[in-house]
């Protein structure tokens, strides 16, 4: 697919990538419900051990494909270029006003208050273990993150449409696996906690702002498009560790309480 394309019709790809997100969240969460409702036996809990190895598996090797790509300067830099390129010259104004509004809700000091928030309130009910799965998947998402941008040291792309002015390394998108960690995070606290009726809504909100952010960086032209790519693989790859880790405890300690 041409980079000149996309960025003519990156609106559009927009809508359709939520579309399809929103669609397979929504494909998943009935399946869940399925299980629930014993229609599944064979898996218990909201994440099967195998599936959440084949996921970190998965996302592991796609980040690193990507950070080869970008190291050896390979062809998906190429593509990345041309797409920042062309994006900066297709973007309406209007269209980057409003998309700057909405890339703030990954922002970094929006994430680092509602990690502070959630964790506090989790104390307060006395849910220890779930506080304690939050704040250690939180502060290790930072850290990783941090640790690759300092890696790869990649400058980014022109941005001077002075809405959004971002100072930091490119590679990967704090804001892409920010977002993926915090939002998915949020949605499995809030799927522990809340009564089923509750859960289509709460999977369907964290899969749309996790794409609605993640991709908003790209048309903001303050991440190249491998950067939200492997953003979004290592934030999930680790969200799926931490969320696998926090239910395998959740059900054995359920057991044990069953005994």
């Amino acid at each position: 697919m041409d980079a000149e394309w996309i960025s003519t019709h990156a609106l559009s790809l927009w809508a359709a990538l939520l579309a399809v997100a929103l669609l397979g969240a929504d494909l998943a969460w009935r399946r869940a419900v399925r299980r629930r409702e014993g229609l599944d036996p064979a898996s218990r809990g909201f994440l099967r051990p195998a599936t959440a190895l084949a996921v970190v598996a998965a996302t592991c090797l796609l980040a690193t494909a990507v950070a080869i790509q970008v190291r050896d300067r390979a062809g998906l830099t190429v593509f990345d270029a041309s797409l920042a390129s062309d994006l900066r010259a297709n973007m309406p104004v209007p269209v980057l006003r409003v998309v700057a509004t909405v890339t703030h809700a990954g922002d970094p000091l929006v994430v680092g208050a509602g990690t502070l928030l959630v964790f506090i309130a989790l104390l307060v009910r006395r849910h220890h273990r779930l506080a304690g799965a939050w704040i250690t998947t939180l502060v290790g998402t930072a850290l990783i993150n941090s640790g690759l941008k300092a890696i790869f040291q990649r400058e980014r792309p022109l941005h001077d449409h002075g809405f959004v002015v971002e100072h930091s390394f490119s590679f990967p998108s704090g804001h892409a696996s920010g977002s993926m960690v915090f939002y998915g995070m949020l949605a499995y606290v809030l799927l522990v906690l809340s009564p089923p009726r509750a859960h289509r809504v709460i999977v369907l909100a964290a899969v749309a702002t996790i794409t609605v952010v993640g991709i908003s960086r790209i048309l903001l032209q303050v991440h190249y498009f491998s950067d939200v790519l492997a953003g979004y693989a290592t934030g999930l790859g680790w969200l799926t560790l931490c969320a696998g880790s926090a239910e395998y405890l959740r059900l054995r300690e359920g057991r044990k309480a069953l005994t």
